[in-house]
C-alpha cells in the first residue's frame, strides 16, 4: 500500500468555512489567522484539512464569490510560506449536505439529479484552474455520503469529476470516501482508482457512543450518557443500539471482545485490504473525541487508533482544531494537549 506523502499527520480546521457558528466578516477574518497556520506547523505537522461548504465560494446561480475564495487563497499562501500541504475538502454541496442539524434535507436527490451534479463537477473544475497548479494541495471530493443505497451513483459521480479536473490538474491527488458518514467498513464499495493520483478515505469515530457521547445532533444520544475507554465491545454494542445503524452499526460484527488497538486492527481491514489491492494510499479525513468525554479516556483512544494508523501507513487528520466542540486548542484539553500533539 502506498503512502498518502505528505498527508501523513494534519487537522483540520472545520467550522471556518464550513458549519460556521457566525458568519460575519470578523468571524471569517479571525477564526483562523496566519498565526494559527504557524503554530499548527510549529506542532510538527504536514497538513491542514480545509472544510469548505459550498454557499461561501458560490452563489446561489453558481457564480462565484470572489471574498470566499480569497479565504481558501490566503490559507494556501499562509501554508506555502511554512511548508505545510493542504487538504480543499468539500464539506457541503450545493443539493447535498450530511449534516444532521440540516433537518429537512435530502440526502439523496443529489445522486439522481444530472443538472445537481453537473453543478457540482463544474465547481470542481474551477476550484481545479484555481488550485491545481498548487503542488501541495490536493482535493478532498465530498464529506460524507449518508445513504447506503447510491453506491454506484456515487462512484459515477466521482469517476466523471475526476476526468474534469484532470483535464486542468493531471498531477493533484484526489481524495474519495464512501458511504455511511465515509464508514471505514464503506471503503471496499469503492469503485477502482481512476488514476495513480487517488487516494481512498474514512473518517473513524469508533465507537461513535464513546466519542460522540452527549452529542446534541446526534439522534439517540443521551444528554447524560458516560461512556468509558476502554470498556468491553459487547457493552459498546448495547450501548449503541440506541444510534442509528449507519451511525454505529461498524462496531459490530467485530470477533474481537475488548476495545484496543485489536479492536481498531480488525475495523480496518477490509479497508486496508481494499487499498492494497489496488496499490492506493488510505487516509483517516477526520478522528476525535467529544470535549464532553474524559481527558484521560480521550488519550487512551487516541493511543490506539493512532498505533494502528502508524502501523499501515495511513494518514490523517484530527478533528478538531478549534471549536466544533473538538477543538484540539481549546481549555477542555489544556492538562493533555500536548500529549495529543504527540500522538497526532
Amino acid at each position: 500500500m502506498r503512502i498518502f506523502d505528505g498527508f501523513q499527520h494534519g487537522v483540520n480546521l472545520g467550522g471556518w468555512l464550513s458549519q460556521c457558528d457566525a458568519t460575519t466578516e470578523d468571524h471569517f477574518n479571525t477564526f483562523i489567522t496566519d498565526a494559527d497556520i504557524k503554530w499548527i506547523h510549529g506542532m510538527g505537522l504536514d497538513h491542514v484539512r480545509l472544510p469548505v461548504d459550498y454557499n461561501w465560494i458560490e452563489d446561489e446561480s453558481g457564480a462565484p464569490i470572489e471574498e470566499g475564495l480569497k479565504h481558501i487563497d490566503d490559507c494556501i499562501r499562509w501554508c506555502e510560506d511554512v511548508g505545510l500541504n493542504l487538504l480543499l475538502d468539500l464539506h457541503k454541496a450545493y443539493g447535498y449536505t450530511f449534516d444532521p442539524l440540516d433537518k429537512d434535507a435530502d440526502r439523496e436527490i443529489f445522486f439522481h439529479d444530472k443538472g445537481l451534479q453537473e453543478r457540482f463537477i463544474a465547481l470542481w473544475r474551477r476550484l481545479a484552474q484555481r488550485y491545481g497548479s498548487h503542488s501541495g494541495v490536493a482535493f478532498d471530493l465530498l464529506n460524507e455520503v449518508i445513504s447506503p443505497d447510491v453506491v454506484d451513483e456515487w462512484n459515477d459521480i466521482v469517476d466523471r469529476t475526476i476526468s474534469a479536473i484532470r483535464e486542468i490538474a493531471p498531477d493533484t491527488w484526489i481524495v474519495i470516501g464512501g458511504v455511511r458518514y465515509n464508514n471505514v467498513r464503506s471503503v471496499p464499495l469503492l469503485a477502482a482508482p481512476h488514476d495513480e493520483k487517488v487516494v481512498y478515505n474514512f473518517h473513524c469515530y469508533e465507537p461513535m457512543i464513546f466519542t460522540h457521547q452527549k452529542a446534541y445532533w446526534v439522534e439517540g444520544m443521551p444528554a447524560d450518557l458516560n461512556v468509558a475507554y476502554p470498556d468491553d465491545l459487547k457493552h459498546y454494542i448495547e450501548l449503541s443500539e440506541r444510534l442509528s445503524f449507519d451511525l454505529a452499526g461498524a462496531i459490530a460484527g467485530q470477533r474481537v471482545r475488548v476495545m484496543g488497538k485489536q479492536f481498531f486492527e480488525a475495523l480496518f481491514v477490509p479497508a486496508i485490504e481494499a487499498a492494497e489491492k489496488y496499490d492506493v494510499p488510505l487516509y483517516c479525513g477526520e478522528y476525535g473525541v467529544i470535549d464532553r468525554a474524559p481527558v484521560q479516556d480521550t488519550l487512551r483512544w487516541l493511543k490506539d487508533i493512532t498505533a494502528v494508523f502508524n502501523r499501515h501507513g495511513i494518514g490523517r487528520a484530527l478533528w478538531n482544531y478549534k471549536c466544533k466542540d473538538f477543538g484540539l486548542i481549546d481549555a477542555h484539553y489544556d492538562a493533555v494537549r500536548d500529549m495529543m500533539i504527540g500522538m497526532m
